[in-house]
């Protein structure tokens, strides 16, 4: 039984790699169909090719300052569990599970931060998956609040170039988003109630094996309360969040003026930015391909189109510019982090699976 049990965790990670791999290939063949029957790539490619140089320097630099950023809300998250760790710590650790969610298949960076947090720090895996289910649930929200102010700028200065079509394509992206922050709000307000179903899960439960999986199930959830009962902590976190996300949104205005060429105001450029981050962010979180790739150009592409007279070449070009721009500085900075912690591959292969059940 033990041993059934144990081949089966281990065929439940490789299943969501090859999930993730096949769902790559699939949606970069189906975006590439589409895009060549509806896209001049030629157009796209000489975008690219003619792209402000140094104002794509300028996007990098900026991109670059948001992972101190995650690093110190991060920490903040952590400080209302319990638990401190320096800045500098869990940037380099924020960075190497960013890249390993890029680099491996089925967010393997998850299990990579808990590994790291657990044997460089002593924080229980329990702890470092709450923590990691916290930040997830506050950049969705920073993402939303984002969207809503670009949105309503446009809304009230008339600047939707297509209204019927900008409207019916934002139409759908709130509809994820206010699930997604209808989630996040029932999430916080069980943590926040007297509700603590603990007690009577660990009397139902005479198993060992069940009840240490109860047993971690409530360490997590006592860990989310601590946070969602702690105003300051909320206020903190949520305020870091804002500045993560409004450094991303700036990033992808200054890749869109580095092709544009002055075709938008500078207010529209960022509330048009801002959009188009939030629908390709929201697009990623459907664990269809790695990374987000092929998803995120489509939804930046059709909100840039949608919402103003930004062609499709230039906005695709723009999409794809974006993204690789940010993929890259997270690998590269993976890299480094990676070495700066001295962990070896062999520990992030061994640990990218999942997370670990706590011992």
């Amino acid at each position: 039984m033990e041993r059934a049990a144990a081949e089966s965790a281990c065929r439940s990670p490789r299943i969501r790699q090859a999930a993730t791999i096949a769902g790559t290939v699939l949606v970069l063949a189906v975006g590439g169909v589409i895009a060549v029957r509806t896209v001049d790539l030629a157009r796209v490619a000489g975008a690219l090719r003619d792209a402000n140089l140094g104002l794509v320097a300028l996007a990098t630099g900026f991109y670059l300052l948001s992972w101190p950023l995650r690093g110190r809300r991060y920490g903040d998250v952590l400080a209302a569990m319990g638990r401190r760790c320096g800045v500098g710590f869990l940037t380099a650790t924020v960075f190497v599970s960013q890249a390993a969610n890029l680099a491996v298949p089925a967010r393997a960076g998850d299990g990579v931060r808990a590994y790291l947090l657990n044997s460089r720090r002593g924080v229980p895996y329990t702890t470092g998956a709450a923590s990691l289910a916290v930040e997830r649930v506050f950049d969705l929200l920073a993402l939303a609040a984002l969207g809503t102010v670009a949105l309503a700028w446009l809304a009230l200065t008339g600047g939707l170039t297509a209204p019927e079509q900008g409207w019916t394509f934002l139409a759908g992206a709130g509809g994820v988003a206010l699930a997604g922050v209808l989630v996040a709000a029932v999430t916080v307000g069980v943590a926040r109630s007297d509700w603590q179903p603990g007690a009577a899960l660990r009397e139902r439960t005479d198993r060992p094996r069940v009840s240490a999986v109860v047993d971690g199930a409530v360490r997590f959830g006592a860990d989310v309360r601590v946070v969602a009962t702690d105003p300051r902590a909320l206020v903190e976190i949520a305020i870091g969040s804002l500045a993560v996300w409004a450094v991303d949104v700036l990033t992808a205005v200054l890749v869109l003026a580095a092709l544009l060429d002055g075709t938008l105001s500078t207010p529209g450029l960022v509330a048009v930015g801002a959009l188009a981050v939030t629908v390709g962010n929201l697009a990623k979180v459907l664990p269809l391909s790695q990374g987000g790739i092929g998803l995120y150009e489509a939804a930046f592409t059709a909100l840039v189109v949608a919402v103003s007279p930004v062609g499709a070449a230039t906005a695709l070009a723009a999409a794809i510019l974006d993204h690789a721009l940010k993929n890259a500085v997270t690998l590269a900075g993976g890299g480094v982090a990676a070495l700066a912690l001295n962990v070896s591959p062999a520990a992030l292969r061994r640990e990218s699976g999942s997370a670990p059940a706590e011992p």
